[in-house]
């Protein structure tokens, strides 16, 4: 049976929506992803049914908020193939990259190393920047091939006795590109280093089964998989999360509070201090859910014949050049291009005039732009709810950008 694309667009309401007078054709799921309804029912639900802070309320209004959100805290663990108390809820996945920078941080001394690579999102370089001004640790870079992957040829010549983590973007935001887990985990155990993850693009493509991929850390963000804004998760093992002193203090994340002295509650409640964001929590685990009850091997090949539509398409037009990998191998469903002469918010714009949505410029990636001297790109990046229509919608608008901007 063929993957029934129109079956899954009929879950977005929003894909429904007539735009000054023009249908939407949504190609910026690589920022945020759209919101199906099983999510939106499952937060109008708490918000009109439960609504109450968790944890130590008695009243049943408390209660059922507690059992709705630790029930998230299941459906995104099941979707991880992991325990529930490895799964901590952050504010997202910038925010998860930062609870480690801080907390796993905090057990490494100066001249410790990090590694990096040039294709990273600035939220995997930034925090690792303060941790090395605040702990002295070095931060080492693995270099990106011409085609726009991590050149995993360089690895063993950057690691050390030294090397403590290793943080690279399971796939890329930019290139699609997905990395070696395998290559790296080995190269990383062969000198006893960790292996962080940023799955933030990886995740809306489907259930992952963590302990196979035998990474130590595990980040992504709910708004790009199909949940509500201002939820992620941190996957951790549970030794390394035993060890890790808290990221923020408060409500919620202790033991015992006196004024000589505070002890922390386990994990993962010793890295959710105060309030937690409980309605986008149970949003992403219905999303969650609902992603577990998709068909992914339809769904993917459904993408990557539209990466393969997009790619041909463009390559037909006078003056565009695709960025990163030219195939369908180890790549997911996010292409960037440039077109000569042509700068990308201009091409965005001319899009936005068709109805399409996209992103332009240098995706927060800016190391990596400089690698290949470029101010920016423009970026495509499709779900399973998008379809032919969509990609013919972008390349009639992208022939027309040709013609009239150069």
């Amino acid at each position: 049976m063929s993957f029934d694309v129109g079956a899954v667009r009929g879950q977005f309401p929003i894909l429904s929506e007539i735009i000054d007078g023009k249908p939407v054709h949504y190609l910026d799921n690589g920022a945020s992803a759209q919101t199906p309804i099983a999510v939106l029912d499952a937060v109008r639900t708490y918000e009109t049914t439960g609504r109450a802070n968790v944890l130590r309320g008695v009243h049943r209004l408390a209660e059922r908020a507690t059992d709705a959100y630790e029930h998230a805290r299941v459906e995104v663990a099941t979707f991880l193939g992991v325990a529930p108390m490895e799964i901590v809820f952050t504010g997202g996945c910038t925010a998860a990259i930062n609870l480690v920078a801080y907390s796993y941080g905090a057990l490494l001394k100066p001249g410790d190393r990090i590694l990096l690579s040039e294709l990273e999102h600035h939220s995997n370089i930034v925090p690792w920047q303060l941790l090395r001004s605040r702990a002295g640790i070095e931060i080492d870079m693995i270099p990106v091939t011409v085609d726009g992957r991590i050149d995993l040829k360089k690895l063993p010549s950057l690691l050390t006795s030294r090397t403590k983590l290793i943080s690279l973007a399971h796939v890329s935001n930019v290139t699609g590109a997905m990395v070696d887990v395998g290559a790296v985990v080995a190269a990383a155990k062969s000198v006893g280093a960790k292996v962080m993850l940023d799955g933030a693009q990886r995740a809306p493509h489907g259930p992952i089964d963590l302990p196979s991929l035998g990474v130590d850390f595990y980040v992504f963000a709910g708004h790009k998989a199909y949940g509500p804004n201002g939820i992620g998760v941190l996957w951790a093992k549970a030794e390394l999360l035993d060890a890790m002193p808290p990221f923020m203090g408060g409500g919620s994340m202790i033991g015992r509070v006196t004024f000589a002295e505070t002890t922390w509650a386990p994990p993962p409640r010793r890295f959710e201090a105060g309030t937690p964001p409980i309605g986008p929590a149970i949003g992403l685990g219905a999303a969650c859910k609902w992603m577990r009850a998709l068909d992914w091997m339809g769904a993917h090949a459904h993408e990557m014949t539209m990466v393969q539509h997009l790619m041909d398409g463009l390559q037909k037009i006078d003056g565009a050049r695709l960025f990163g990998p030219a195939g369908l191998q180890n790549r997911y469903p996010v292409v960037s291009f440039l077109l000569d002469g042509v700068h990308p918010h201009d091409v965005a714009q001319t899009l936005d005039s068709f109805g399409v949505a996209v992103r332009a410029g240098h995706h927060c990636a800016q190391p990596l732009m400089d690698r290949f001297d470029l101010d920016g790109t423009t970026r495509v990046s499709m779900a399973p709810y998008n379809d032919g229509g969509d990609i013919d919608a972008l390349l009639t608008g992208v022939r027309h950008a040709a013609r009239t901007l150069r």
